[in-house]
């Protein structure tokens, strides 16, 4: 469990594929490596992996076929930067919402307008996933919890502060750049439960 609060922007040093999984190597920029466990789960872009190796300078994880069928990680390069944010402990503040780092779908990014205080993106998304999205609900975008300011049909959109902008991938997006979304799991357990049984 996480809580979209991302604690670094690390870089992926390292990809090779292994049959249907790609085994990640990426290196952290403010987490200390020394304080991470091979069992350990972290949050890279929204999609929670499990730390496979810990080495000097980074750590290892694998991204299986699901992951890679449902997420952005398949199409990351040597460079790539990534949202970092391991789990939440008990105790811990919870900032942003509850977020589970299982991905429902990715999203493209369809509007950027720079506000000087605020930056506003519009990301289109399935319907599949619109339909937990409410205006002043929470969404994951690329592991950062957010606040939704408006939803239509095919769109939704939030703003982004100067210190996420700062601290996340997010500044960075440009048109057509593709982002990893999880709605708000309250939203789909609510769903399960009011369905009528058939």
């Amino acid at each position: 469990m996480f809580t979209g609060l991302v604690e670094d922007v690390g870089t992926l040093a390292r990809a090779d594929r292994r049959s249907d999984a790609l085994v990640l190597r990426v290196t952290p920029t403010r987490i200390p490596v020394a304080e991470l466990t091979v069992g350990d789960s972290l949050c890279h872009d929204g999609a929670c992996l499990t730390v496979t190796a810990v080495d000097r300078d980074g750590y290892t994880v694998l991204a299986g076929a699901e992951t890679l069928a449902r997420t952005t990680l398949g199409a990351a390069r040597v460079g790539t930067r990534l949202n970092l944010e391991r789990a939440l402990r008990v105790g811990d503040r919870l900032g942003g919402h509850w977020v589970t780092g299982h991905v429902d779908a990715t999203g493209e990014l369809a509007v950027r307008r720079d506000l000087g205080a605020n930056l506003v993106l519009g990301v289109r998304a399935p319907a599949s996933l619109l339909r937990y999205v409410v205006e002043k609900g929470s969404i994951a975008i690329a592991g950062v919890s957010l606040t939704v300011n408006a939803v239509d049909a095919d769109t939704l959109s939030v703003a982004i502060i100067p210190h996420t902008r700062e601290h996340t991938t997010l500044g960075a997006l440009a048109i057509g750049d593709r982002v990893n979304l999880e709605a708000d799991v309250l939203a789909k357990h609510v769903e399960k439960l009011v369905q009528v049984p058939r």
